[in-house]
């Protein structure tokens, strides 16, 4: 049974910083493009990031350019989320997906409807 499932989450001080973690179970996520998006009390879900099945292909919210990483270990089946420089607008529930139908970000519309598979969601809290 395929299954996303975060961690890493918690709380931090505006500048820290965290890493969460997803780890995929099922071997055909070793082929789909990942992302993570994000959702705050309120307001809708938003793209954060993305990872083409090679993990040479990335992108990511104008939000997050220049703090965020993702990357990927394909041995592994995990996917990971280095956050940096953290701001408080930054506190969300952050969830991870998997799009089954693409291996490559060429193309790719990122919102919540391209992608079939998600996780539970961990909390970032980060503190002003």
């Amino acid at each position: 049974q395929e299954q996303l499932r975060e961690s890493g989450g918690g709380l931090v001080q505006a500048g820290g910083s965290l890493r969460l973690s997803c780890a995929a179970s099922g071997r055909a996520f070793s082929m789909y493009v990942m992302g993570w998006f994000r959702q705050a009390p309120g307001k809708e879900r938003e793209f954060v990031a993305a990872i083409g099945w090679s993990g040479r292909s990335t992108n990511y919210a104008d939000s997050v350019k220049g703090r965020f990483t993702i990357s990927r270990d394909t041995a592994d089946n995990t996917v990971y989320l280095q956050m940096n420089s953290l701001k408080p607008e930054d506190t969300a529930v952050y969830y991870c997906a998997a799009d089954r139908d693409r291996g490559y970000l060429s193309g790719m519309k990122y919102d919540a409807d391209s992608f079939d598979y998600w996780g539970q969601g961990a909390q970032v809290t980060v503190s002003s």
